[in-house]
């Protein structure tokens, strides 16, 4: 049957919306899920994966990357007007703990770089060892367990998108893939992180019992709701939503003329690098709009509690779009390096975080797990293991979660820069990895001088 106008966004997004309420149901009823507190994004995600691929349904693959790309990129610019707002700022936000504050930020940026290194290191290394069993593997196909782990799915994607006009096939998939084995290991391996560290750190044997809303993923009745915002706007004029969502809707924009713009002088190669680098700029446009309308006096009409929930919402939708975008028959042909290096660079992550935080002399475990949770999935997997050790959310480092993209920016940039130097520089592997090398080494030569890796706290 022919249809007036294309249908194929809205029934990709009414199917996300489908799955995504269907992980909703499945984490209130099975107490696995809650035992690890598996968001609905990934249970609607896997379960999406599993029944739209047994079954003999045409999906528009395509179509879900995009989702995915466009979402991480409103992520960031959400995150970059929330850093402006003017209304739903709680009057602690300028505590008197902010050296305490920094002092977070700087470790956990110097930790992000140490684990990207690391992760960089392992996946390269372990490309040669498959590459010597006879495996024919692209040659930055190790440099996407630093993408999907730290970084996550938008990235991973952007990055994966581009490498295939360089001639790495399947590489936006493969990308998807790594992310998403983050995202297990944010959850399988973190809440039993979670549970360890509070027995030897605070010194309880008993359980701990989590509130039924944290378990179930849901308000339960009785339970006291949180606000979702504040009206900027007038709803006679304009609902408030719509205009925190057109806030971030115009920065896109502007953001897609400012890459559009940026990428004439240069050859289609570096053109089609800066596409990826979408997210960053991104970003960068919101804090630029953030500053005027603060200058303006405008910014008050920025909300930082809806700001948070469209971050929020964006995240959750680009979760199940990023599972939804894989292709199984890409898995099963690469299933051994895949999970090889994935498991080698969770491994690896988890021993750097854990011995890391084992050595840092306040919020160790706030920290630790915060830190384990963002550089295995995303910010929101690290704020939820995060509630666990603080239910309440009273330790600075809630505070320090809002500002850990800006002390890990500037390792992150490096290590975006690296990834794609076999493109942009015509670096070979092993200058890469002695790139990555020595970053490492910088990073924990930072940590010794400044006292952030001291002795053994539990």
């Amino acid at each position: 049957m022919q249809t007036p106008f294309s249908f194929d966004f809205i029934t990709s997004f009414g199917l996300l919306s489908v799955f995504i309420l269907s992980g909703l149901i499945l984490r209130a009823k099975i107490r696995f899920f809650q035992k690890y507190l598996i968001p609905s994004s990934l249970i609607g995600g896997f379960a999406g994966l599993l029944i739209l691929n047994t079954f003999p349904l045409t999906l528009n693959i395509e179509m879900f990357e995009t989702i995915t790309y466009h979402l991480f990129s409103v992520s960031f610019i959400s995150v970059g007007l929330t850093a402006f707002a003017g209304s739903g700022r709680k009057k602690n936000d300028t505590s008197p703990t902010v050296k305490g504050v920094a002092k977070g930020v700087f470790w956990g940026g110097l930790i992000e770089g140490t684990t990207l290194a690391v992760q960089s290191l392992v996946g390269c290394l372990l490309v040669f060892v498959f590459v010597f069993m006879g495996y024919d593997l692209f040659p930055t196909f190790g440099l996407f367990a630093p993408l999907g782990f730290t970084q996550g799915p938008g990235q991973a994607l952007s990055f994966g998108k581009v490498w295939e006009g360089f001639g790495f096939e399947n590489a936006a998939t493969i990308g998807l893939i790594f992310a998403t084995m983050g995202f297990l290991f944010a959850f399988f391996a973190g809440v039993p992180m979670v549970s360890w560290g509070i027995r030897k750190y605070k010194g309880k044997t008993e359980q701990t019992v989590l509130p039924q809303e944290i378990l179930k993923g849901y308000f339960v009745k009785g339970s006291q709701k949180e606000s979702a915002g504040n009206q900027t706007t007038h709803s006679a004029n304009m609902d408030s939503l719509a205009f925190q969502t057109a806030l971030v809707g115009a920065v896109y924009l502007l953001t897609y003329g400012f890459v559009t713009l940026l990428n004439l002088p240069f050859p289609e190669s570096i053109s089609r690098m800066n596409w990826g680098f979408v997210f960053f700029y991104g970003l960068l446009m919101a804090l630029v709009t953030g500053w005027v309308m603060k200058k303006t006096g405008a910014n008050r009409l920025i909300d930082q509690t809806a700001q948070k929930r469209i971050t929020g919402w964006s995240i959750d939708f680009l979760i199940v779009s990023t599972i939804f975008a894989i292709k199984p028959a890409i898995v099963v042909k690469f299933i051994f390096p895949i999970l090889a290096i994935g498991l080698c660079s969770g491994i690896a992550t988890t021993v750097v975080i854990v011995y890391f935080g084992n050595r840092l002399s306040e919020h160790n475990l706030e920290r630790m797990v915060l830190l384990y949770g963002t550089c295995t999935g995303t910010l929101s997997s690290g704020l939820l293991l995060l509630r666990i050790v603080d239910p309440k959310l009273d330790s600075p480092v809630a505070l320090e979660a809002g500002v850990l993209a800006l002390g890990a920016l500037p390792f992150v940039l490096v290590s975006m820069l690296l990834v794609n130097a076999k493109f942009l520089f015509g670096w070979e592997i092993w200058h890469i990895m002695a790139a990555f090398a020595l970053m490492l080494v910088l990073n924990i030569s930072v940590l010794k001088v400044t006292g952030l890796w001291g002795k053994r706290r539990f």
